[in-house]
């Protein structure tokens, strides 16, 4: 079953790949016999149902869960169900997609204005000050 992202945007199964591990850390008997952990892996690199544009914010956003191979790796392992820790990958894919599609707003030059300059140089002239008082005194009496 394709993996609804937004109205007209799925990713096909093809490119979901889901993996149960072992989980790690404490847990006793269900974290040392069950594999309910959830590696969830999404082929960025191959997908067709994002565009270029997309693809390379998911991949800034993404940082270090994008494999060598153009993969994009989810690890859940909060739950104690497979099913659950699923769900939560599943989700947190479909968040990092949501926030990597629309495109950022061009940023507009505009110029520092008049009262913000003069409360800059104000600074600076203060600082200037402050640290010539820190001198050595002189000899002229």
């Amino acid at each position: 079953m394709p993996l609804p992202v937004r109205k007209g945007l799925e990713i096909p199964d093809e490119e979901l790949t889901v993996t149960f591990v072992r989980s790690s850390g404490p847990g006793g008997q269900n974290v040392n016999k069950v594999a309910s952990a959830v590696q969830l892996r999404f082929a960025l690199a191959a997908s067709r149902a994002l565009d270029a544009a997309v693809k390379t914010r998911l991949r800034a956003l993404a940082g270090r869960r994008v494999t060598a191979q153009g993969e994009l790796l989810i690890l859940a392992r909060t739950h104690r169900t497979q099913e659950a820790n699923r769900r939560e990958a599943e989700h947190r894919l479909t968040e990092l997609i949501r926030a990597a599609l629309p495109a950022p707003r061009p940023r507009r030059a505009t110029r520092p204005t008049r009262g913000s300059q003069e409360r800059r140089l104000a600074r600076k002239a203060r600082a200037g000050r402050t640290k010539q008082l820190r001198g050595r005194p002189g000899w002229d009496g």
